[in-house]
This record gives structure tokens, C-alpha cells and sequence, in this order.
């Protein structure tokens, strides 16, 4: 089996936005608007949108996204899939040469509940490394829950983040093509006196 599945630098993001209003399109439409899309090539359709460029800034991007879509306090649901690696990649679609800052930076203060799933593609030793990467986030403060098919993961936005961008690239160390799906939950009812501090 060939492990090398690609060798671009490319990251890749494709995510469902689902606020629970009636008026989800001009929170979509928002968030995107007000989030700064300069470090990463952007597709929106009728289904998803997807984010491409260098690690720092799609973690960057998607984090401001789901920042700005929960301002108003209403329900936010952001579903999507992390990729590196994948051997149908292309080198377009993308912006690699720009600055290593983030265009968006920190955001406010916001409690987070998530679900993920981790798939080391092609690497014989795939539950090792799903294993350290839960204990990483254990160590990190920010886990939750093990559950069938996913582990939950929750707290403050930033630290949130910060530990998924930092175990995506940690697994990317060691395994060519790495895919991560992530499901966020912001403002939920069932979130009742959560520190958002």
C-alpha cells in the first residue's frame, strides 16, 4: 500500500452552517461576510462551502465563521470535514504563498460542545494514533466524552481550536492523508449554564 497518498501542503475545509432560525440565510451570508476570507480560496454552493489554503489559516477561518454565525445567540450547528493528502487533490484552488498571521485572530468568549472523528488514512497503526491524539486533548483540558463512532470535545472556542487545529497537524506529522470530521454546537438549549468565560 502506497502511504504517501499526496504530497500538497494543501488544507482543506467543507462545512454545513445550520442556524436554527427562520432566518438562517443572513446569518450564513453574515458570517461569512464579516469573517476575512484573504488567506484561503473560498467555493460557497448550494449545499456547503469549502475553504482551501494553509492549516493556520482554514482552522483561522472556520473558527471566525462559527464566532460570527453565534453572535446573536441563536443555535448554530457547523458540520464539516478536514483534509489533507488526498490524492484527488489538485495544486489549484488555493493560497499557499501568503503571510503566516492569521487575518482573523482571536475571537470573543464562547462555549463550545463538538464531536470528532479521526481517520490517519493508509496507517497500519491508525488506532494508536487516535488514541494519543484523545489523550492530547485530555492533557489539553477540552475533552468530554467517549461515544460510538465519534469523541466529544468542549469548552471555551479558542482552546476548542486550538486543540483541533494543533492534532490535525500533529497527525499530519505522521500520516500523509489525514481526514477529520467535526460537528460544533454553539448557544444550544441543552448548553443551560455553561461557563462561556
Amino acid at each position: 500500500m502506497n502511504n504517501q497518498c499526496g504530497t500538497s501542503p494543501i488544507v482543506g475545509f467543507r462545512f454545513t452552517l445550520s442556524p436554527m432560525t427562520s432566518d438562517f440565510v443572513s446569518v450564513i451570508k453574515g458570517a461569512l461576510k464579516e469573517t476575512d476570507l484573504q488567506n484561503v480560496w473560498r467555493h460557497t454552493d448550494d449545499v456547503s462551502t469549502i475553504i482551501r489554503g494553509r492549516s493556520e489559516h482554514v482552522f483561522d477561518v472556520a473558527k471566525a465563521v462559527l464566532s460570527h454565525a453565534t453572535k446573536s445567540g441563536v443555535h448554530v450547528s457547523m458540520s464539516g470535514t478536514f483534509s489533507v493528502g488526498c490524492p484527488g487533490d489538485t495544486t489549484g484552488d488555493n493560497l499557499l504563498d501568503v503571510t503566516n498571521e492569521p487575518a482573523n485572530g482571536s475571537v470573543e468568549n464562547q462555549y463550545v460542545s463538538s464531536q470528532f472523528a479521526l481517520y490517519p488514512l493508509g496507517d497500519e497503526t491508525y488506532m494508536d494514533i487516535i488514541y494519543e491524539e484523545i489523550d492530547f486533548a485530555k492533557a489539553r483540558g477540552v475533552f468530554n466524552d467517549s461515544m460510538h463512532y465519534a469523541s466529544g470535545i468542549h469548552g471555551d472556542i479558542e482552546p476548542v481550536f486550538s486543540f483541533y487545529e494543533a492534532t490535525f497537524d500533529r497527525v499530519r506529522a505522521k500520516t500523509s492523508h489525514v481526514v477529520m470530521t467535526v460537528t460544533f454546537s454553539v448557544n444550544s438549549p441543552s448548553h443551560e449554564g455553561q461557563n462561556n468565560a
